[in-house]
């Protein structure tokens, strides 16, 4: 089971994870504070690695990936870089919901509010 939520990742990924975790931006500090200890009922990990990528957090059991974006978000190549990168996880059966680092320090209740309604059902 525990290979499954990596989808392949290889070492070189886990390694840059966990230097990621090191070095969380400050929009994905304030919503980790949110999620971790299992605050809304379900585990997620941070700064998880999925086959080639790694994810901001996910939560295994809903496959549920949650990226923050920052304004770098809004250049065309990352934009671009971004939708190729969704289409590689949805083939993977994941469900991927974005927020802008403005959405988590303005509106966090509503985002907290978007995430529960995804792992409500199992």
């Amino acid at each position: 089971m525990k290979n499954e939520m990596y989808y392949g990742a290889g070492n070189l990924i886990f390694e840059r994870a966990k230097a990621l975790r090191n070095n969380m931006t400050d929009a994905e500090q304030i919503l980790w504070g949110h999620l971790k200890n299992n605050q809304l009922g379900v585990k997620f990990r941070r700064q998880h690695p999925i086959a080639i990528y790694i994810v901001d957090f996910y939560c295994h059991p809903y496959k549920l990936v949650i990226e923050v974006d920052g304004d770098i978000h809004e250049e065309e190549d990352i934009k671009q870089a971004d939708k190729e990168r969704e289409t590689h996880l949805k083939e993977l059966s994941l469900k991927i919901v974005r927020f802008t680092n403005k959405e988590i320090y303005h509106q966090i209740g509503k985002v907290l509010e978007i995430i529960k309604s995804n792992v409500q059902y199992l």
